[in-house]
């Protein structure tokens, strides 16, 4: 689980990547489509689809001689998971430990 969510985080650490997940988000894409907006060469796009797709967050699926793009919402949703754990814990009131401490420590 570990490997898998480090992928997962190193492929939406990368900006381009990210813009690419929003666009999968409306709909399958080709992969000549998911490259028009940005200002880098196809070949650059294929290596950023080739990271998401290695994090199990799109798929690619060849259709005739199209090679397509599909959001595969299982990985974000176990890194979801994975993030909302820490949503769980309080946050630290540094001045009542503070004071804890204080009051410990004499």
């Amino acid at each position: 689980m570990t490997a898998q969510l480090d992928q997962v985080f190193s492929a939406l650490a990368d900006p381009t990547r990210r813009a690419i997940l929003a666009m999968l988000l409306e709909d399958d894409m080709a992969v000549t489509d998911v490259a028009e907006p940005f200002k880098v060469s196809l070949a650059a796009i294929s290596k950023h689809l080739g990271v998401l797709s290695a994090a199990k967050l799109i798929s690619q699926e060849k259709r005739g001689r199209v090679k397509w793009c599909k959001l595969d919402p299982d990985a974000l949703r176990s890194a979801s998971v994975w993030m909302q754990a820490f949503g769980q814990m309080e946050p630290v009131d540094l001045d009542a430990f503070e004071a804890f401490l204080s009051q410990e420590l004499d």
